[in-house]
This record gives C-alpha cells, sequence and structure tokens, in this order.
C-alpha cells in the first residue's frame, strides 16, 4: 500500500468517521440484504439465467442506487458479480460515487469504481482512479491515478449527503 493510498484512507476514514449516527448507522447493512430491482430500456436474457442490461439502466438496492449506461451479469443466483460501463453512479444515503466502470461483486458487498472516479459526501470531495466501496460496512477506499495521488476538499462539519 502507498503513501498516498494510506493518506487518502486515513482522510476519507475521517470523513466517514464525522457522520452523524442516527437512523443511517441503524441501516447499516440493510441494503446489502435487500433485493436488488432493476430497469433499463433494452434488457437481453441469455440461456445461462444472466440479464445484459442497456440504455438508462438503474438498479436499486435497499437506500442505494446504482446507475450506468450498461451493465451485465445480474443473475437470480444471488452472488452476482454485475459490470457497468459509462456514465457510472452509485448513490447512497450519505455518499455519491461516479466514474467510468464499475465492478459489484455481490456475494461480498464489494463494489470497484474505476476511470475518472469522484466521491462526494456532502460538500466533501475526494477523486482518484480507483474507488473500493463495501456496502455492508460503508467503508471506502481511493487510490490515486497515474500521478500516484488522490486529491480532495473535507469541510468540517459537513459529513451529510443528499444522496442526488
Amino acid at each position: 500500500m502507498t503513501k498516498t493510498t494510506l493518506l487518502a484512507a486515513g482522510l476519507m476514514g475521517l470523513t466517514l468517521l464525522a457522520m452523524p449516527a442516527g437512523s443511517d448507522a441503524q441501516s447499516r447493512g440493510s441494503s446489502a440484504d435487500a433485493p436488488i430491482a432493476w430497469g433499463a430500456r433494452v434488457v437481453e436474457y441469455r440461456s445461462d439465467g444472466t440479464l445484459t442490461l442497456s440504455n438508462d439502466v438503474e438498479l436499486t438496492q435497499g437506500q442505494n442506487r446504482f446507475r450506468a449506461d450498461r451493465m451485465s451479469g445480474l443473475n437470480q443466483s444471488g452472488d452476482s458479480r454485475i459490470e457497468a460501463s459509462g456514465n457510472v453512479y452509485f448513490v447512497t444515503p450519505t455518499q455519491t460515487i461516479r466514474g467510468d466502470r464499475a465492478t459489484y461483486n455481490t456475494a461480498d458487498d464489494t463494489i470497484v469504481v474505476t476511470g475518472d472516479v469522484i466521491l462526494t459526501q456532502g460538500e466533501n470531495v475526494a477523486t482518484g482512479s480507483r474507488l473500493t466501496y463495501n456496502t455492508r460496512t460503508e467503508a471506502a477506499r481511493i487510490e490515486g491515478g497515474q500521478s500516484g495521488r488522490v486529491r480532495g476538499v473535507f469541510y468540517p462539519g459537513s459529513t451529510r449527503g443528499t444522496g442526488a
């Protein structure tokens, strides 16, 4: 793990720890256990039971929303590995993650977003090239791009997001 990654993880940790407990803490884990609802303008079904969704794709799981131009790998097994590309957004009640591509592994409740990654929480913003987010624990780790740097702006007292 590089110093940049450790520093970014520490800064994000401080920001995430500053979140008010309240109802968000009570719902922790509930989204990861919730069923996945989906919608898209075009749906392709394959004989192995997986779906490929395209054009205005949106998945919802509990209070979380996952949007992209295209997603594939969604199935009924309960352990889907969903690949998303194009205008990727993952939105929770307190955070918004944006990137170019993402992989959501429902077996371990982890989403990895890559490309030009932007994580916002209230007014706080962090940018990098790769973000790993656990939907059960709400822990995030962001890594730098080619320059190896993660950049961010944090506003003390601004931890509540709007979940746009």
